[in-house]
């Protein structure tokens, strides 16, 4: 749940960082008497989110400035849409532009590039979920962005559940620990509602990652063939998770090969950002 005081946290962080003394242009040319219109237009289709993020741009900037949000997050747009509307002091209005702006075009491309992946998996069954791979200080921002694709979140960070990668599984080989024991271990020393992920890369690793009952297995940059194999092998007894050279044109042939869930690294880091803009009038 994105919360009002994550929201706050980040667009007053970025609010300082863009006009840390104030706008010095509006400053010295805005009379302070003149007021401003700005509707929120949409310059190509797309799927909002940030609605709430883009509006406290405008109402941390001067809580007299009202905002209209005409669009829930979620919602599917054509390019002319007009997404929400800004009345208010010409100042700040200019003045929260960039950063509403900012929120908006990055979190609606998010969502964007979400629904595309959830809508070509869709009769599988398979979950579309993101990964850690966010803007450091924005991860609960851009993980709302995925949901309101229709997408899913992963673990929101390390304090979550485990999740043992093939770097930890080096350590414990190269340790002499073997890894159903090992991962047998910690089971008996975590709390019984911790959710155990263990990442492979190779076939011959499920047999040991099987024997400890784990919850989750991910199939890291498998072949169709492959994840088609690890499904059958897995054979229900763990919830089969594919990563790794995920894309728009591999992911439904991924989907089918009968995997629950397929975690796309690039749904928040390589998302471009969807072109809005703000269209501005002064009173």
């Amino acid at each position: 749940m994105l919360t009002r005081t994550v929201i706050e946290a980040a667009v007053a962080a970025a609010l300082a960082e863009d006009a840390p003394w104030g706008d010095l242009t509006c400053a010295a040319l805005v009379p302070p008497s003149a007021t401003a219109t700005a509707d929120l237009v949409a310059r190509t289709d797309g799927v909002l989110a940030g609605g709430e993020v883009f509006a406290a741009a405008f109402t941390l900037t001067d809580p007299s400035v009202e905002v209209t949000l005409t669009e829930p997050d979620g919602a599917a747009f054509a390019a002319g849409a007009t997404l929400a509307r800004v009345v208010g002091p010409a100042g700040a209005v200019l003045q929260a532009e960039r950063i509403g702006l900012n929120f908006a075009q990055r979190l609606s491309g998010i969502a964007t590039a979400t629904r595309a992946y959830v809508e070509a998996v869709a009769g599988t069954g398979a979950r579309i979920v993101d990964t850690r791979k966010t803007t450091p200080g924005l991860r609960a921002l851009e993980r709302h962005a995925v949901r309101a694709g229709g997408g899913h979140n992963h673990r929101f960070s390390l304090s979550d559940a485990v999740m043992v990668k093939d770097n930890h599984l080096a350590v414990l080989v190269n340790s002499g620990v073997g890894v159903t024991e090992a991962l047998l271990a910690a089971r008996e020393r975590l709390p019984h509602t911790t959710h155990i992920e263990v990442e492979v890369d190779r076939m011959d690793q499920l047999d040991a990652v099987l024997a400890a009952g784990v919850d989750t297995i991910m199939l890291d940059n498998f072949t169709l063939d492959e994840l088609r194999a690890g499904v059958a092998l897995i054979d229900g007894r763990a919830i089969v998770e594919a990563s790794g050279n995920v894309r728009l044109d591999t992911v439904r042939a991924i989907a089918e090969t009968g995997v629950d869930v397929i975690s796309v690294g690039a749904l928040t880091h390589s998302s471009p950002a969807l072109d809005l803009g703000l269209d501005v009038s002064v009173g």
